[in-house]
């Protein structure tokens, strides 16, 4: 009879934690495995690219949807910054994730999942662009890059989230941006970083040899457990390949000077010009950017509280500061579509390559709904120019989630589920 020693590897600078699962029929004290990881030559020009743009407080419905659906839908207060680039987008009205929370439940825009259900969920409550990271992210230096805030109402970015539950930490200005993208390491932090990477690879192999050891002497029960324990190896195994692979090759050379944090008003055209250089330069062909807590009013010349002013109660004057602040971050969204647009990836534009998707968690912050998303989705080769408008309720009813299995299946990812989906067609 052995004794279970559980031993738990923790490689704190890849942000995993191993721990070999209750296995009742062995008591032993064997952990580990085999797998070899195949890096997968990244594609560059051409490739698919997958970007989102989540806002915390939503947008004001009434003065974004339109009446007419189809090409000849008329122009909104909330649509005209994007009127000259309305050939290349789609404005879906009608789909939502079917569930409620209000502000504190924004966090399911990505996943269609709440954290309190997620539990039990072979995915959990994981975010769209980290689901499609997962498969295809190795292929570039950076798996996935989130922009964000921390702090405000929920304490942080809630837009990307990992499989295991964890809130993905957002870069938090243009300036750490500009530093990941185009600054490298010193001499002295990449003989830490070969230190650490050897370090690393020396516990996984004891971790999956002594595991393959103790597969061939559990139950088939066991078994399905000890397999999910070798996802998780394998994964923190791939991320470990990718660092390594990638810590010899030089960065691409910046454009221009490291640019200086200002505040999220001022930084947002340059946040989304890093990212389309993000993309441009295949440092990462997934990336998400969520407007939150640090988005200012006063910085438009308003002295109010942004979520103060989200709970309106039909106050013309607070919603025309709503409309004022949205217009600036919907213009800001349409220069973006038009950059990339204007960018050439191979025999496309970049807009062609990437599809992207712009909305919020919240339909209406005012009275705390999650349903009736605001939802343009932009780029990626689809055919665009239309407002969709899909049955919001009953039979007919289509989840948002059966668009992200669209977009995972056109990053290359195979899957036919994602989240609440039902299918792939909205």
């Amino acid at each position: 009879m052995y004794t279970m020693n559980r031993r738990r590897f923790i490689l704190k600078s890849l942000g995993a934690s191993l721990a070999l699962p209750s296995l009742p029929s062995l008591l032993a004290n064997a952990v580990g495995g085999n797998s070899t990881v195949q890096a997968a030559k990244g594609a560059g020009a051409g490739a698919r690219r997958f970007v989102a743009v989540g806002n915390l407080l939503g947008y004001q419905v009434k003065h974004f949807f339109p009446e007419t659906t189809g090409s000849a839908y008329e122009q909104t207060t909330l649509l005209k910054p994007l009127w000259d680039v309305r050939k290349h987008l789609t404005v879906f009205r009608g789909l939502d994730h079917g569930i409620k929370g209000g502000h504190f439940a924004v966090h399911s825009f990505l996943s269609g999942v709440l954290n309190s259900e997620a539990q039990n969920r072979p995915l959990g409550n994981v975010s769209i662009d980290q689901f499609i990271a997962d498969k295809i992210g190795h292929q570039t230096r950076f798996p996935s890059l989130t922009v964000g805030s921390e702090g405000g109402i929920h304490g942080g970015c809630q837009l990307a989230w990992t499989k295991s539950g964890v809130r993905v930490p957002p870069i938090t200005g243009p300036a750490e941006l500009f530093d990941r993208l185009f600054v490298g390491d010193s001499p002295e932090r990449q003989g830490r970083r070969n230190q650490e990477n050897r370090l690393q690879a020396s516990i996984l192999d004891t971790v999956l040899g002594e595991a393959n050891s103790l597969a061939r002497r559990v139950n088939r029960e066991d078994k399905d457990k000890l397999d999910e324990y070798f996802t998780s190896i394998r994964d923190v195994e791939q991320r470990l390949e990718l660092r390594q692979r990638w810590a010899s090759l030089p960065k691409p050379k910046p454009p221009f000077d490291r640019p200086e944090n200002k505040n999220k008003v001022q930084d947002l055209p340059m946040l989304y010009e890093l990212m389309a250089l993000a993309l441009q330069t295949d440092a990462t062909r997934i990336a998400t950017l969520e407007i939150g807590g640090d988005f200012l009013p006063q910085d438009l010349g308003i002295d109010k509280s942004y979520h103060g002013l989200s709970h309106h109660g039909n106050d013309e004057a607070a919603i025309k500061h709503l409309i004022t602040l949205e217009s600036y971050q919907i213009e800001q969204f349409g220069k973006f579509l038009t950059r990339l647009s204007k960018m050439d990836d191979g025999e496309r534009s970049l807009l062609d390559s990437t599809s992207v998707l712009f909305g919020s968690g919240i339909g209406d912050a005012n009275s705390h709904k999650n349903s009736d998303l605001p939802i343009v989705l932009a780029g990626g080769g689809y055919r665009h120019g239309e407002f969709k408008k899909i049955a919001a309720a009953g039979p007919n009813k289509v989840p948002l989630c059966n668009l992200f299995v669209d977009l995972a299946q056109r990053m290359g990812v195979e899957t036919e589920s994602f989240g609440n989906s039902n299918g792939r067609s909205v």
